[in-house]
């Protein structure tokens, strides 16, 4: 703390003594602790505290200590090691950041207002990121593996400012921002580039590492990011040991479910490779975080229950003074009675309000302001806003061990941007200045800008062989140079050949088995090879079991960074749980929002660690997309390589479970994802090409795809899978023939049916139905829809532009065919009519699916209620005869 009041004072100051039944008592247990710890030291002093809670718990007296602490920050004057930058030359590079910042939202909203466009998030996040910069956030280079930082989003332009001093962004790109479409890098193959609104990956492959936009995703990126680093280590695949994960965010976004669920996951593995700063700025969107409590205790609180090492960055270097001549305690109290939302009204007005309004509430507190001048008030800093007080706090959370680290940073929202805008309700959206505004933000921060300059908002950039310059540059080369930067060398890793993990799959002969069992078969006969197998990370949320995985166990072990400190009960069986530090399986626990960031965190490897990983997600595919969509989102954007598996899908398979388990629309959205193949396989053969065309567009050929592969927990007897079928079972659909006899070959009209997935065996019996009545039937295996509509979409696009016009592979497909086509599935309608534009003409098209909700029943009942069974499909058919 900053005060030379001890902490057992500043206790008493704020708890007076009119609740004390014997002060004098008190002060001697005071007196006593004191010197103990002078004499004895912390250590003592803490075992001691230790000895007493202990003692206290055996009484049951019903007593535990509070997890807030005082409104001061936790690092001492004394603590704070030596700041070893030039400082005044920081605060002009930090000054420079903010104006070019601040200069690129308001041109491009002068120019088109619809734009948006973010500033006072970065004004005041803007020497958080600094001090990160210059001393911290290592890049990757030879000597260092390079640390990974999450960047709040909304302070993006910051990150583009800082770039653009380095050399790496233009004038003319900054002049593009949020204008990615107009950008003559986009129109005309080159020149400026358009810069993305938050970071995107996708749209900058070589600029941002990490998508944060969407709130909440970010934190729990961050801490499976950090633990997927220790499964690295402890696998001895890379070394891992001395990189940190950063991650900065905002005070509102931590009431996001996400940015908590993860918390305790973080502190239980010992992440001291973890450090978040949270930007406490007191302001979301509409208003204060808490405007009548205060965010930063309920955090400290939050964060240390949860067992990380908290660090409050409250009031920076100017209070120290105060602090000092305070000591009565009445700055301590005075801020104990504080809410957020008066903070805030403090931050929006002068030095003079703040003397009349905080430092006139009682006499004790005028005295410490005598002698300062107005302005002097109204500069007073928050730790957030000290380039010292942030260092120390930095350098303190990389140093502690045993623990992930939060720092909580106080801020003020717009901090710099004075009447315009510093600490108003109005603050997050406000992206216009008037001139005089202009120039006062200029004056603010001693810009050297003239009044045109600054009126005009021209961007400003030091000449190469300045001080700020040759400073920026040195310390960024010191660290390893410029980031934020992805890369995407890494190593082709080979793959088997098919034959050699799934041959039963593939030459099936009639044998009976899942799709998920097959898949499961291929899985363990993946790990063993010697190439591939060590690249395969497995991830389930607590259903191993349930997919008959319990067999990798034994085989390959659950990941756990201390081991197994305890004999299952199982331990005697050939499936016993067996947990151990290089196990290869991640078991994260009921919770897919935390799968699926393992999953991110192993699909990115191939940019984040240079080293490709292959994850394989399986999860009950309800509690996919639907569940965890937004995530899946930002693993597109982050160019994610791995396979989801979405096990007993499909509305009818999973009979006894009911509506919250059967999944009909996880096909619906997976097919809006633009880098993500979605395939619907019937027969293991097909999954197994599916699979294996994967393996090699991510790992070979270095795609950035991933695929979501629907499997099903129903047996039936699987039929072989000819070679020749491959190249169309990719593309979406093949003519599948095994289900034909001599009878099938009498009838005298025709119809299509085709099927996928969990339906597929029941479009088999409805062709061999018809055909016992003389109706001839065609059978079309559809392994994607959304494939399939992509092609005709595509070659729709073509034709719209004037180039030669290409005939859909679905029209292709059904060419040789005549009549009426029917297509069922286990999803909803929407998705087999995603194809319909694409179809011959003339032909009559009809659709059977699982509109509405799930049920509890068995299969049979489930698709004759939803109308999908064979005999449905034969009703269906005839009906289209007619």
């Amino acid at each position: 703390m900053n005060a030379p009041i001890s902490a057992f004072h500043m206790h008493a100051l704020l708890n007076p003594a009119s609740t004390d039944p014997d002060p004098q008592e008190t002060a001697e247990w005071r007196d006593a602790f004191a010197a103990l710890v002078h004499t004895q030291g912390a250590e003592r002093a803490r075992q001691m505290l230790d000895e007493l809670a202990r003692v206290a718990r055996e009484r049951r007296i019903g007593w535990q200590p509070e997890l807030a602490t005082p409104y001061v920050n936790t690092i001492a004057v004394d603590q704070q090691p030596a700041f070893p930058g030039d400082l005044a030359v920081e605060e002009r590079l930090a000054s420079l950041m903010r104006w070019n910042a601040l200069a690129m939202v308001v041109r491009a909203n002068h120019s088109y207002g619809e734009l948006g466009g973010h500033i006072a998030s970065y004004a005041s996040a803007a020497d958080l990121f600094e001090v990160g910069f210059n001393h911290f956030f290592h890049a990757h280079n030879e000597r260092h593996g390079g640390d990974l930082v999450f960047f709040q989003p909304h302070s993006s332009p910051g990150v583009y400012a800082r770039a653009f001093l380095e050399g790496r962004l233009s004038e003319e790109d900054l002049a593009h921002y949020r204008q990615e479409l107009t950008a003559p890098a986009f129109t005309e193959g080159k020149g400026a580039r358009g810069l993305s609104s938050y970071p995107h990956p996708y749209l900058m492959p070589d600029f941002w590492q990490f998508p944060t936009g969407s709130m909440g995703i970010g934190p729990i990126s961050s801490i499976y990011h950090a633990r997927f680093m220790r499964y690295l280590t402890d696998r001895q695949l890379q070394d891992c040991a001395s990189r940190k994960v950063w991650g900065v965010f905002g005070d509102g976004e931590m009431d996001e479910p996400e940015s908590m669920s993860a918390l305790t996951l973080a502190a239980r593995e010992k992440l001291d490779n973890l450090v978040w700063v949270v930007n406490c700025n007191l302001q979301r969107l509409d208003g204060p975080v808490r405007g009548n409590g205060r965010i930063i205790d309920e955090l400290e609180k939050l964060f240390a229950g949860a067992g990380w090492n908290v660090i409050k960055l409250v009031w920076g270097s100017d209070w120290d003074g105060l602090f000092a001549r305070d000591t009565t305690g009445a700055l301590a109290r005075a801020f104990a009675h504080t809410v957020d939302g008066q903070m805030q009204t403090f931050a929006a007005k002068d030095g003079r309000f703040n003397r009349e309004s905080f430092f006139g509430q009682d006499p004790e507190l005028a005295r410490l302001a005598q002698g300062m001048t107005d302005e002097q008030i109204d500069r007073l800093k928050r730790g957030g806003h000290d380039l010292v007080k942030i260092h120390a706090a930095y350098a303190a959370a990389a140093a502690h061990q045993g623990q992930p680290t939060v720092i909580l940073a106080h801020t003020k929202k717009g901090y710099g941007m004075g009447a315009a805008g510093q600490g108003k309700m109005t603050t997050h959206s406000h992206k216009k200045f008037e001139s005089a505004d202009l120039i006062g933000f200029r004056n603010r921060f001693n810009l050297p800008l003239s009044d045109e300059q600054a009126t005009s908002l021209a961007f400003y950039k030091p000449s190469e062989d300045s001080v700020e310059m040759r400073y920026l540059k040195e310390h960024r080369a010191a660290l390893g140079g410029s980031m934020p930067r992805r890369e995407t060398a890494c190593e082709v890793v080979p793959k088997p050949e098919l034959a050699a993990y799934a041959q039963f799959a593939v030459a099936a002969a009639g044998k009976e088995m899942s799709t998920t069992m097959a898949f499961v078969r291929m899985l363990g006969n993946l790990m063993k090879d010697k190439a591939l197998g060590p690249r395969i990370v497995p991830i389930v949320a607590d259903e191993a079991r349930t997919f008959g995985m319990a067999n990798l166990f034994k085989q390959v072990g659950i990941y756990s960074s201390v081991g197994q400190r305890y004999s299952p009960e199982d331990i005697d069986t050939i499936l016993s749980y067996r947990e151990a530090t290089d196990g290869q399986i991640l078991e994260e626990g009921i919770s897919e929002a935390g799968a699926i960031a393992s999953w991110t965190a192993a699909a990115t490897s191939y940019s984040v660690h240079g080293l490709a990983m292959l994850p394989f997600y399986i999860y009950y595919s309800m509690f996919g997309f639907q569940r965890v969509g937004d995530a899946i989102w930002a693993a597109a954007d982050q160019r994610a390589r791995g396979f989801l598996l979405g096990a007993t899908s499909g509305r009818t398979t999973l009979g006894g479970e009911g509506l919250q388990h059967q999944d009909g629309s996880s096909h619906l959205v997976a097919a809006t994802i633009p880098n993500c193949k979605a395939y619907d396989p019937g027969f293991a053969g097909e999954m197994a090409v599916i699979v294996d065309a994967g393996i090699r567009e991510m790992m070979v050929e270095q795609q950035d795809v991933f695929y979501y592969v629907t499997l099903m927990n129903e047996n039936y007897a699987q039929p072989d899978v000819p070679a020749e079928a491959a190249a169309d079972i990719l593309r979406g659909c093949w003519r599948y023939e095994g289900w034909r006899d001599a009878s099938a070959e009498t009838g005298k009209t025709q119809v299509t049916l085709m099927g996928s997935g969990a339906i597929l065996t029941e479009v088999v019996k409805a062709a061999q139905q018809l055909a016992a009545e003389g109706i001839a039937a065609e059978v079309i295996s559809v392994t994607s829809w959304s494939e399939l509509a992509r092609d005709g979409q595509a070659c729709e696009a073509r034709a719209l532009r004037g180039e030669q016009a290409d005939t859909p592979f679905i029209a292709q497909q059904l060419a040789a065919s005549s009549g009426p086509i029917v297509a069922a599935t286990d999803y909803v309608r929407a998705v087999p009519e995603s194809v319909r534009a694409f179809l011959p003409e003339g032909r009559r098209y009809l659709t059977l699916g699982t509109d509405g909700f799930g049920r509890s029943d068995t299969r049979a009942a489930l698709r004759d209620f939803f109308g999908v069974d064979a005999a449905s499909i034969v009703r269906a058919a005839k009906h289209a005869l007619r």
